[in-house]
């Protein structure tokens, strides 16, 4: 299987089988970054998915001010222009939220929780290929929900009827990714990541760990994010001291 074309028709298929989906309130808006920042996803994929990787990190569905505006799971827009090299025309939804408008690289919002993911990856890995040569980042769910006071709604809190042909899609995409990627290690970057996982990927042979989400949300993750993921993908034989 070649990478990153493998890759990249998962992805065009997940967004189309997705954009199809229909959710009913208290989600109000959905937006699929697959389709309006596809250009950003698109060189993401190119410029770093090109070989094998010992360890994917997985996270839950992207957020408002990072994959949202650059296509990029997690995408910190400062980290993905200024240590990736990525910057791309973004389009916008058709139906936008006016809080939560899709301004692309443009957009002077920090992403918390990928500004401490990439943050840490940066530190650790200066030059960005060092990172990439064995590691990939990825995102169960390419959808943002969001209820009418634009507050975000995660996948785990949609109903069964609305989640199983989701997941359906979702899964088929994770494990498109790990039959190119071929890695050592999968690991959730919170525990709904790794719990879909673990169910998708059974039978698989690959190794399960997982690391704090680095949402501001978590009260763990507000007393020093990067050295708590540090010790436990240390002390999981994820990384290396």
């Amino acid at each position: 299987m070649q990478l990153p074309p493998a890759l990249l028709d998962a992805a065009t298929q997940l967004s189309i089988t997705v954009s199809r989906l229909k959710f009913s309130e208290p989600v109000s808006y959905v937006y699929n970054p697959l389709e309006y920042a596809w250009e950003g996803h698109r060189q993401y994929l190119e410029r770093y998915a090109g070989e094998s990787k010992r360890i994917v990190f997985m996270g839950m569905n992207p957020g408002p001010w990072g994959m949202s505006q650059t296509g990029v799971p997690f995408g910190e827009i400062n980290l993905v222009r200024d240590w990736m090299g990525i910057e791309a025309k973004i389009d916008r939804p058709a139906r936008e939220h006016p809080k939560r408008p899709i301004v692309g690289f443009e957009c002077d919002k920090s992403e918390v929780s990928g500004r401490r993911l990439w943050g840490l990856f940066s530190s650790r890995f200066p030059n960005p290929k060092d990172f990439f040569q064995d590691h990939f980042v990825i995102n169960y769910c390419p959808l943002v929900f969001m209820e009418e006071s634009s507050r975000n709604r995660t996948p785990d809190k949609l109903p069964a009827q609305e989640t199983s042909a989701l997941f359906d899609a979702c899964d088929q995409h994770l494990r498109t990714c790990i039959e190119a990627l071929q890695p050592e290690w999968i690991v959730g970057v919170g525990g709904f990541a790794q719990s879909k996982a673990r169910d998708c990927l059974s039978g698989f042979g690959i190794k399960h760990g997982k690391v704090l989400h680095p949402s501001p949300a978590s009260p763990a993750a507000n007393r020093g994010w990067a050295e708590a993921a540090t010790k436990q993908l240390v002390a999981q034989g994820i990384w290396k001291e």
